[in-house]
């Protein structure tokens, strides 16, 4: 067995018990609608892996996977399975998958959401990227989506946007949810995508990530098979995407370009010609992330995300905060930093000791480049050249930027100064304003010239998390479809499962599916998928029940008057002629 990584302690706050008992028999009959039909089609039209997958990761038609199960079969692969509740922040995402562990929502859709829901469940996460995995160069390029990712930098107007999606998708997923509240969810997020003015980084991740993970091709244009997890756990959009209508495009970096609509069915979609081709893509976009460049333009990038990202400089320290402001001098070289807290500053990922968000919780901000005199940066200074700085110390940048104070301390890495600490310290800027007022305590200041890398989140995840209280979003719960109004008729569906689970029907059973049949008729005159389950008894067994025919016209009544149930209704019933 493969080994894996152990779950660091601050992403076990998202990892939820999946409590089994909380699914309802609907809930049942709708997994195993979807993976009967799921079957057949996939069988001609997904990646060949798919139905090997599925086995492989321990997944059935019958019954709702135990994650429990899942994940003891997915650590021969090197994986590992945890369960969550619906939306988790994009960090705890992504970071999930860069260790090489599947998130998996543990609720399960709504009987009116069979077709498609945008919330995150376990036939999304289950059905849908499980099987893949089972492919060492899919594993691959998923792990380093995750690694990747990470890199990428999130703006306000991103989490803003999630937050929005993850409320309404929460609230279509909630059987007590009014059609007022729906609108109200759909309005907040109209009113967030309108207010984005610009592309993340986070959002080409995003798009890549739609494109290839979600809604992903494989081969070629004339036999094109599915892989995309959002594809293979959509009953509805995977039998439709094949079709000459939604347009079919060669994968490269250039999908980053390209927008969707979790909401509507996709216009377009690209494929890969295999998956070393969603590599090559993913390494191709990585050369245009600001942790790759580095430099102004990289600078640029954080300061409009106004949100939590750490900057690099050579000599190694690492700055994570939110950047508020950054000055180049007249030749155009970096000069300042400044960011709101709280602030910690690393070393390889590690914090410096005593330099957390404890000891920044406003904020930070330091002169860099070289000393005007010495032609050198703070970090390259040697002992003696500290000593030539003066009792206080007294150093004037090139840029003009003036720093006096009496130095405490420096620390080392790697044979360089990256962080010189002051009391009684005074910095000012070249015209005189002040930058940094004694009163407000003792001075850091980070030694470098230049930004050589700018990404997402903090440096010290573990720590800064520890530090600020963990991520803003609360762990979820898993849910439950059971209400007061759908009791009596899960009731129903539990006493068809329970006949189909006996085998070969007897004459009481027989009559049992009679009564279960009229009492559909009296109370539950729109429930299709039961009558469905009925019909598909009768067909197994052949009994050439009485109410055979009357269930047939019904259902074709039902798919008369609704376009999404006509689809799902037809191909059942295709199944069984």
């Amino acid at each position: 067995m493969t080994q894996v990584e152990k779950i660091p302690n601050y992403l076990n706050p998202y990892i939820v018990a999946q409590d089994a008992t909380q699914y309802t028999p609907i809930d049942h009959a709708s997994w195993r609608y979807i993976m009967t039909i799921s079957r057949e089609f996939f069988a001609k039209h997904a990646h060949p892996l798919y139905l090997k997958g599925l086995k492989e990761t321990g997944i059935s038609t019958e019954r709702i996977p135990l994650i429990s199960e899942m994940d003891e079969k997915l650590r021969r692969f090197g994986w590992q399975a945890v369960a969550v509740s619906g939306f988790i922040p994009p960090a705890v995402f992504m970071e999930f998958l860069s260790r090489g562990i599947l998130p998996i929502a543990c609720d399960m859709r709504k009987l009116e959401n069979i077709a498609y829901t945008p919330a995150p469940d376990i036939v999304h996460e289950a059905a849908g990227h499980a099987p893949i995995i089972a492919d060492p160069e899919y594993a691959k390029y998923l792990r380093h989506y995750g690694e990747l990712a990470e890199k990428a930098i999130f703006s306000k107007q991103d989490m803003d946007v999630y937050e929005a999606v993850r409320a309404l998708s929460e609230i279509k997923e909630d059987p007590r949810s009014t059609p007022e509240e729906i609108k109200a969810a759909e309005m907040l997020l109209d009113e967030a995508s309108a207010a984005v003015d610009h592309v993340s980084e986070a959002t080409q991740l995003g798009r890549m990530g739609w494109w290839t993970i979600e809604y992903g091709l494989l081969g070629d244009e004339t036999d094109p098979k599915i892989y995309g997890a959002g594809l293979l756990s959509s009953v509805g959009e995977s039998y439709n995407c094949l079709k000459p209508h939604v347009k079919k495009i060669p994968l490269t970096v250039d999908c980053v370009d390209v927008t969707y609509d979790i909401t509507r069915p996709q216009p377009q979609l690209f494929i890969a010609r295999d998956f070393k081709a969603l590599v090559q893509a993913l390494d191709d976009l990585a050369e245009r992330l600001a942790f790759r460049q580095g430099g102004v333009e990289s600078l640029k990038k954080a300061k409009k995300a106004a949100a939590l990202t750490t900057t690099v400089l050579e000599s190694g320290i690492q700055i994570s905060g939110v950047l508020e402001r950054f000055e180049c001098d007249a030749a155009g070289e970096l000069s300042f930093l400044k960011y709101s807290g709280p602030v910690q500053l690393c070393h390889e990922n590690k914090e410096i000791p005593g330099q957390g968000p404890e000891h920044h919780p406003q904020g930070f901000s330091s002169p860099v480049g070289k000393i005007r005199g010495l032609g050198k940066t703070a970090a390259e200074l040697t002992d003696t050249d500290l000593k030539n700085l003066g009792n206080p110390a007294r150093i004037q940048f090139e840029s003009g930027i003036k720093l006096e104070g009496t130095l405490t301390g420096s620390t080392k890495k790697d044979g360089k100064i990256i962080l010189l600490s002051f009391k009684d310290c005074a910095v000012r800027a070249a015209n005189g304003d002040l930058l940094f007022d004694p009163s407000w305590g003792a001075f850091d200041l980070a030694c470098g010239s230049r930004a050589i890398s700018v990404h997402g989140w903090a440096a010290d995840r573990a720590r800064y998390l520890e530090a600020t209280g963990g991520f803003n979003q609360a762990p979820g719960r898993q849910k439950t479809n059971l209400t007061n109004d759908n009791r009596p008729l899960n009731q129903l569906y539990a006493r068809v499962r329970a006949t189909r689970e006996a085998g070969k029907p007897d004459a009481k059973a027989i009559g049992e599916l009679a009564t279960i049949h009229s009492e559909l008729e009296a109370r539950h005159p729109s429930d299709w998928l039961l009558r469905y389950e009925l019909l598909e008894l009768d067909h197994i067994h052949k009994l050439k029940s009485p109410w055979k025919d009357s269930i047939k016209h019904r259902l074709d009544e039902m798919a008369a008057v609704s376009q999404e149930n006509r689809e799902l209704i037809h191909r059942g019933l295709e199944l069984i002629q």
